[in-house]
């Protein structure tokens, strides 16, 4: 299908952000949104992401946005309407050392203030949520229950489809190659398919950000960083009562090495600590000494599962591991939203309200001027510790 000449705005990047924000924007009237994605809907991070939706963060723009995520998927099989397979068993990260516990209890009483009921569990309690953990060196937990996991293809899949439904124009497998500015004016958008006239362009494109920000003068700090995730093989009998559906998320703060149930198996990942930014797609198994070790410390009976699936992913990281959001003080009506280094997914539906709302001119539910991404010029850094 041939791209249209012109839009009032083009979204670049079909992933969660994008789809969400294309369909924010025609759901609230705005004619002839296009977005274009330069390869399928959701391939870039969102569907190799593990699909982890919560409000347990430190800084306070994190804890409302994905607050505000997580009424936004409770409600998704209404608005925009698509079934998603959430589940809600809590999140639970795992402290072993004393400053962490700090940290994490300032977090908790953050959350609260702000309408999260966290806690703070002793490691009985803590095991008692994931029996099959051991928790010899853990000092506490931090547990929201109504945290969890949904999956990322239907999260786009709604959005998308809401978007085309209020009028929007959704287009793949197309590369956005330049964007015309005129002074500080936006004029239009250039795809290797053709030119289509627009006034504003919205950033969404991931990964891909900060070569979409080059195009229009825009430095937007993002860097693709390779992230793995395992599947294992169906849980055996002697395993299925220590790791029931119920299970919550469970993350070990101090390694990141987080485990949930997925179907009849379990979900695993981790950071390593090693991995140098790239796009590099190939899986490697240089992660899996630090894997099996922290597995080793924290689930041993994990060890001897097998696995059946493997698939890689890109975080977009920025230097202080927060996201960037807002609109260009250079470039007029050039808005971004991106870099959000893992936290992205369960962000999706708040941050498509917050830049309908800055693209309209409008007050957002939540100031995100913090999140600018001149930040880094005037060293506004804000560090997020919450990340996994």
């Amino acid at each position: 299908m041939s791209l249209p000449d012109r839009a009032s705005v083009v979204v670049v990047g079909g992933g969660v952000m994008g789809t969400s924000i294309a369909f924010h924007l025609a759901e609230a009237g705005v004619r002839d949104v296009v977005l274009l994605e330069q390869a399928q809907l959701g391939s870039g991070s969102t569907c190799k992401a593990a699909g982890g939706v919560r409000a347990q963060f430190s800084d306070p723009v994190n804890v409302a946005l994905g607050m505000r995520g997580l009424d936004a998927f409770e409600a998704f099989p209404v608005r925009p309407g698509q079934e998603i397979d959430l589940r809600q068993p809590g999140y639970l990260f795992l402290l072993t050392d004393p400053e962490q516990v700090q940290t994490y209890e300032a977090s908790a009483e953050l959350q609260n203030r702000m309408g999260v009921p966290t806690r703070m569990l002793t490691p009985d309690e803590a095991v008692a949520l994931s029996p099959g953990i051991n928790v010899e060196d853990v000092l506490a937990a931090s547990f929201h229950h109504r945290d969890g996991y949904c999956t990322p293809e239907s999260v786009v899949l709604g959005y998308a489809t809401g978007a085309r439904r209020h009028g929007a124009t959704v287009r793949t497998g197309v590369r956005v190659t330049g964007v015309r500015v005129e002074g500080s004016e936006i004029r239009g958008v250039e795809t290797d398919q053709g030119v289509i006239e627009t006034g504003a362009v919205i950033c969404a494109a991931g990964a891909w950000s900060r070569e979409i920000g080059e195009l229009a003068g825009v430095p937007l700090p993002v860097e693709p960083l390779r992230r793995q995730i395992l599947i294992s093989e169906p849980l055996p009998e002697s395993l299925l009562a220590s790791m029931p559906e119920s299970m919550p998320m469970t993350i070990d703060a101090s390694t990141t090495f987080y485990f949930h149930r997925e179907g009849p198996g379990l979900l695993l990942g981790m950071s390593y600590r090693d991995e140098v930014p790239g796009f590099r797609w190939d899986y490697s198994e240089d992660w899996l000494p630090d894997l099996f070790e922290a597995m080793e410390r924290r689930a041993p009976s994990l060890l001897d599962l097998g696995m059946a699936h493997r698939w890689v992913g890109m975080y977009e990281v920025t230097p202080d591991h927060n996201a960037l959001l807002g609109e260009s003080s250079s470039v007029s009506r050039f808005l971004y939203a991106t870099g959000f280094s893992g936290h992205g997914f369960l962000q999706g539906p708040a941050v498509g309200e917050v830049i309908r709302d800055l693209y309209l001119g409008e007050e957002p539910f939540l100031d995100v001027s913090p999140f600018t991404a001149e930040r880094f010029a005037t060293g506004g850094l804000r560090g997020e510790v919450n990340i996994v």
